[in-house]
C-alpha cells in the first residue's frame, strides 16, 4: 500500500477526528456540510459561466466560416487498434475519405496485440497502399500510451491526429484542427466528438446527451472563459516537436489524454478547442460498459489530480484564473466521491445525529448537487435544436448519478490504496465473433 497516496486521506481523518473531539459530532457534521455545500456552489458557478458563455457565441462559431491557412503542415494519423474487427471496416472508410493532400497524410494504426481477425484486416487495408500497419506483441505494456508511442517511432508528420478505433471522423476534420498550429504557442487542438449510436439502448441515449453538453458547453465553455480546453485523447491533434519534448504520452496512467494536457500547460503551450471539427463515436450500450468505461476515466483523472495538483500553483505560465480554473477540472472526477460523503450526512440528518439547521438549508443542499451538471445538459439539448422530448430523459441523469457516485468513490478507495489497474479496451457495440464477416477494409 503505497503511504504517499494515503497521506492526503489520512490527514483529512485526522483533521476530522481533532473537530469531532473539539466541537462535538453534530457541530463537525455540520461544519462539513457548509464546507461541501461551499464546493458545489463553486461548481455550480462554474457551471453557470460555461452555459452562459455558449449560449452567446457556440451557435455563431458553428456557423463561421472555415480560415483556412496560407500552406498546410505535414499530418500524421495514428490509431490503435486492440481486437477492433468490428469496427475496423468503418474507421478504414472513414480514414480514406479524409479530405487532405495525399502527400501530407500519413496513416499509422497500431495492431496492439489483437487475437481477432484484426491482423488480418489491417494486412489487407495495409496492402491497398492506404497506409502502414505497426505490431506490437500481445502483452505489451502501457496500454493506448504504449502503441502511440510505437507509432511515433515512425511519425513524419509535423502534426499527429489521433483518433480511436471506433470512431468515424468527418471528412474535414482535418483541416479544421491543423489550422490552429498556425498559432506557434498552440501545440493542442481537440475537436468535437458526437455519439453515434444512441439509439441502440438507453444508456447510449444518455451518453449520447452527456456528450452533446460535454463538448458544447463543458468544453466550449473552458475555452471561452479561461482559454483553457482539454487534449482529449481522441479527434485531437499535437505538435510533433512538442509531443516529442516532453516523451510522448505517458503510459504510467489510463487517461493519457489528460496528463498530455497537463504536461503541455505547465510547459507553456496552449491547448486550443474545435467545436466545428466533429468525428463520431460509438457510446456504451450498457450499465456494465458504463460503469468499466467511466471508473477507467475516474482512475485516471484521480491519479492526475494527485500528480499535478501542486505543480498546477506553481507554474509561471498561468494566471490565477487560470490556476483556480485548472485545479476545478483537475478535482471534477473527485465530485461523486463527495456526493458520497453528502449521502452520509443525509444519513446522520434522518437519523437524528445532527438535523438540519431549517428545511431551507436542506433543499440547498441537496439541489446544489445536482443543478449544475442538470443545466449543463439542458442548455446542450438547446444548443443541438433537440426535440423537446428529449428534456424528459434527464431526469434518468439522477439514477445514473447514483451509480457514478458508486464508481467514482471505488475508484478513488482503489487508487488511494494502490491497488493495481491497467488499461481497458471500451468494448463495442458488435463485439460478436460473426461482427468481422460483415466488415471489410476499404
Amino acid at each position: 500500500m503505497n503511504r504517499r497516496l494515503l497521506s492526503g486521506p489520512l490527514i483529512g481523518a485526522g483533521v476530522a477526528l481533532l473537530l469531532v473531539a473539539w466541537l462535538g459530532l453534530p457541530r463537525t457534521v455540520t461544519v462539513v456540510a457548509v464546507l461541501i455545500t461551499v464546493v458545489y456552489l463553486v461548481f455550480f458557478v462554474r457551471h453557470l459561466l460555461f452555459a452562459v458563455s455558449s449560449l452567446d457565441t457556440v451557435r455563431a462559431d458553428l456557423a463561421a466560416p472555415v480560415i483556412e491557412p496560407s500552406s498546410w503542415p505535414a499530418v500524421s494519423v495514428l490509431v490503435s487498434c486492440h481486437n477492433e474487427e468490428a469496427v475496423l471496416g468503418r474507421l478504414t472508410r472513414a480514414l480514406g475519405q479524409l479530405d487532405y493532400p495525399a502527400d501530407l497524410l500519413q496513416v499509422i494504426i497500431v495492431d496492439d496485440g489483437s487475437s481477432d481477425r484484426t491482423s488480418e484486416l489491417l494486412d489487407a487495408w495495409a496492402a491497398t497502399g492506404a497506409g502502414l500497419c505497426v505490431r506490437r506483441p500481445v502483452g505489451s505494456p502501457g496500454g493506448k500510451s504504449g502503441a502511440l508511442n510505437v507509432a511515433l517511432e515512425y511519425v513524419t508528420g509535423d502534426i499527429v491526429v489521433v483518433f480511436d478505433a471506433d470512431h468515424r471522423p468527418h471528412p474535414d476534420v482535418l483541416r479544421r484542427l491543423v489550422r490552429h498550429f498556425a498559432d506557434p504557442t498552440v501545440a493542442a487542438a481537440q475537436g468535437r466528438c458526437v455519439i453515434s449510436n444512441g439509439g441502440d439502448s438507453p444508456i447510449a441515449h444518455l451518453v449520447a446527451i452527456d456528450y452533446t453538453a460535454g463538448y458544447l458547453v463543458n468544453e466550449y465553455g473552458r475555452q471561452a472563459v479561461y482559454g483553457l480546453p482539454a487534449y482529449g485523447g481522441a479527434n485531437c491533434a499535437v505538435r510533433t516537436s512538442a509531443l516529442r519534448k516532453l516523451g510522448g504520452w505517458s503510459p504510467l496512467t489510463v487517461t493519457e489524454d489528460t496528463d498530455l494536457t497537463m504536461r503541455l500547460l505547465l510547459s507553456g503551450y496552449r491547448v486550443r478547442y474545435d467545436v466545428t471539427a466533429v468525428d463520431e463515436e460509438e457510446g456504451v450500450v450498457t450499465l456494465g460498459g458504463y460503469w468499466r468505461q467511466r471508473y477507467r476515466w475516474s482512475r485516471g483523472h484521480q491519479q492526475v489530480w494527485r500528480d499535478f495538483k501542486i505543480k498546477t500553483w506553481a507554474s509561471p505560465y498561468l494566471s490565477l484564473a487560470q490556476k483556480i480554473e485548472t485545479t476545478l477540472f483537475l478535482f471534477a472526477f473527485h465530485l461523486p466521491v463527495v456526493s458520497a460523503f453528502s449521502l452520509v450526512l443525509f444519513g446522520l440528518w434522518f437519523g437524528g445525529v445532527q438535523p438540519p439547521l431549517d428545511p431551507l438549508s436542506l433543499y440547498v443542499f441537496s439541489m446544489l448537487m445536482l443543478l449544475g451538471p442538470m443545466l449543463e445538459l439542458a442548455i446542450g439539448l438547446l444548443l443541438s435544436d433537440a426535440p423537446g422530448s428529449e428534456a424528459r430523459l434527464l431526469i434518468l441523469f439522477l439514477p445514473l448519478y447514483l451509480v457514478s457516485i458508486a464508481l467514482g468513490t471505488k475508484a478513488w478507495i482503489d487508487g488511494v490504496c494502490g491497488r493495481d489497474y491497467r488499461w481497458v479496451k471500451t468494448a463495442r457495440a458488435d463485439d460478436v465473433p460473426q461482427a468481422a464477416s460483415r466488415m471489410a477494409p476499404a
